[in-house]
């Protein structure tokens, strides 16, 4: 981990102590910035112990996606985030972990699948990286990857904007129901790419359709 400015500490899953502290704010600066409309949230499960994967258009997605859960949800950002000492241990601090989307990142993978294994929330895009006209692509095989390890259910999330996300415009954030993990149709004797990429093509398909349905009524 040396091309980190920041040291996080990947052997501390717990929620951070500033997360309560940073939600108030973040709320603001939701509010202040879009007009968001959440749906579906009753399709979310009781506790945790899953994953919520969502299409990806904005460098806010995951505060969006958290202030409308009203629950702690960890999340994977970018590795380049932490580079900055005061914007690592600010991104620590709102339940972010570092990934270096350029290899398999195995810290930021063990770390991944030991929050879900205890019980908290983890949020994904598997797209990779930010939609350049903010439109759901195709997904990339680490959600599906640490799903299988856990064997646990993935929540399709859309974000849906119909003016470039620009501050002050309307966007709908719509929680499906979740995807069984039995759905996934994981072979149990194999890793191959070939499985997880039919995982992937059905989480994507279920984020897709639900952005499909606009900003609704």
């Amino acid at each position: 981990r040396l091309y980190m400015s920041y040291n996080f500490d990947f052997s501390n899953t717990g929620e951070r102590k500033g997360y309560s502290l940073l939600r108030p704010v973040a709320n603001f600066l939701i509010k202040t910035k879009y007009k968001v409309t959440y749906e579906g949230l009753d399709n979310l499960p009781e506790g945790g112990g899953y994953i919520v994967a969502a299409n990806h258009i904005t460098a806010l997605d995951p505060v969006i996606i958290a202030v409308g859960m009203g629950k702690p949800m960890h999340f994977m950002a970018k590795n380049e985030l932490f580079q900055n000492k005061l914007m690592g241990w600010f991104f620590e601090q709102i339940n972010a972990f570092p990934v270096d989307r350029s290899r398999f990142d195995e810290d930021a993978i063990n770390y991944a699948v030991d929050i879900v294994k205890k019980g908290s929330i983890l949020g994904i895009f598997p797209e990779g990286t930010r939609s350049p006209d903010f439109t759901p692509k195709k997904g990339k095989g680490g959600v599906c990857y640490i799903a299988k390890i856990c064997k646990c259910d993935v929540v399709p999330v859309s974000i849906y904007t119909c003016d470039n996300a620009k501050t002050g415009t309307r966007l709908t954030v719509r929680f499906g129901k979740p995807i069984k993990h039995e759905e996934l149709k994981f072979d149990p004797e194999s890793m191959r790419m070939k499985d997880l990429r039919y995982a992937t093509g059905l989480i994507m398909e279920r984020i897709t359709e639900l952005w499909g349905k606009g900003h609704g009524n």
